[in-house]
């Protein structure tokens, strides 16, 4: 692909989520007003609705990605995406939830640019309103007269529960020595963490386009794919990525001992470099030189370029899957200019 292209795929991808917003954030936002007032405070300023005391704020609600990906699913396979705007904001709603918890788990102090919920209205409530949205995303499937809806319902609740094992997961790496965590571990964590959701995504689009069995696997399968890609992506950002564009400390990964994608290469390498990385993660704490250090051994030991490779390589995967669902890649344009859009982005 020239760089024209994945600038014209960017541009396109950028548009989709524009679209997608306008489309989906009313549903997403009378949703979440229909919360009890405490709750619904924390969940609005999370999503960026309001500020802290409760003033309304121009944030916007996030990327949009999983809901686009529903609409572009269901567009792919030649239905009609307005019946299934539910479904996809039940799927952000879904993702929403994760983040709130996620953040207090990582103990993270912001996102989207400004302090994370639990940080300014404490742990309890920042949970609760997690799995207040959780809670929100089943019933809109639930309450929703679709063919298709029950099916999405069952699936959802499935890839959370994956989601939450992926979580733990991630969770108890932490707990263990730098090379006690193999590649095909961390690999399949980030399939669970990440990629359940963007291939539930698919899925969901696929079943609201009335689409067979086979379809439907193929779709998540492309959405696995693509998320494990996102996920390589976004370990990296964790470490070499900007602050003034991502909103969170540089090397957060690194100062969290996070047994990210890169790391966990450059720990497996056998490398001097590797060892050097060893040495740094079983520290207390890192300060900001050893937080440098630890970038630098990282991509030394080649945890970069691994990265990048591998993130290349599951992207090739994901079209091939989402040719089994759409023999016709020119009825998947959206899809595929999605996947690139999230496996190209610098935050």
């Amino acid at each position: 692909m020239t760089r024209a292209d994945a600038a014209a795929d960017s541009r396109s991808a950028v548009a989709l989520l524009d679209q997608t917003r306008t489309a989906v954030h009313p549903q997403l936002r009378s949703t979440v007003e229909s919360l009890p007032g405490s709750i619904r405070r924390v969940a609005m300023y999370h999503f960026g609705w309001e500020h802290a005391d409760g003033s309304p704020a121009a944030g916007q609600a996030g990327k949009a990605i999983r809901p686009a990906l529903v609409l572009a699913a269901t567009r792919a396979l030649g239905g009609d995406p307005a019946p299934a705007v539910r479904a996809a904001a039940a799927v952000e709603l879904a993702h929403n939830f994760t983040l709130l918890h996620d953040d207090i788990v990582d103990e993270d102090p912001t996102r989207r640019h400004r302090p994370t919920a639990w940080t300014v209205f404490g742990i309890p409530d920042a949970l609760i309103a997690g799995d207040a949205m959780l809670a929100l995303a089943l019933r809109l499937l639930a309450e929703d007269g679709h063919p298709a809806s029950a099916a999405a319902s069952a699936r959802l609740a499935a890839c959370v529960i994956e989601l939450c094992a992926g979580q733990q997961a991630d969770c108890a790496f932490e707990q263990r020595g730098p090379h006690e965590v193999s590649l095909d571990e961390c690999l399949a964590m980030a399939t669970a963490k990440t990629g359940a959701l963007l291939g539930c995504a698919c899925a969901v689009g696929a079943l609201y386009a009335g689409a067979g069995e086979e379809e439907v696997a193929a779709m998540d399968a492309f959405g696995r794919e693509a998320g494990l890609a996102f996920q390589l992506i976004d370990d990296l950002i964790g470490i070499w990525g900007d602050p003034e564009r991502t909103g969170k400390p540089s090397g957060a990964d690194l100062v969290a001992h996070k047994k990210s994608l890169p790391v966990v290469a450059a720990l497996a390498s056998g490398t001097e470099a590797g060892e050097e990385l060893a040495a740094l993660y079983a520290r207390t704490g890192l300060d900001a030189p050893a937080v440098r250090a630890a970038a630098d051994a990282v991509e030394r030991a080649g945890g970069r370029d691994w990265a990048q490779t591998e993130a290349a390589d599951r992207m090739a995967r994901a079209v091939q899957q989402l040719s089994d669902a759409v023999p016709d890649l020119t009825a998947a344009g959206d899809l595929l200019a999605l996947a690139e859009f999230v496996t190209r982005r610098t935050r």
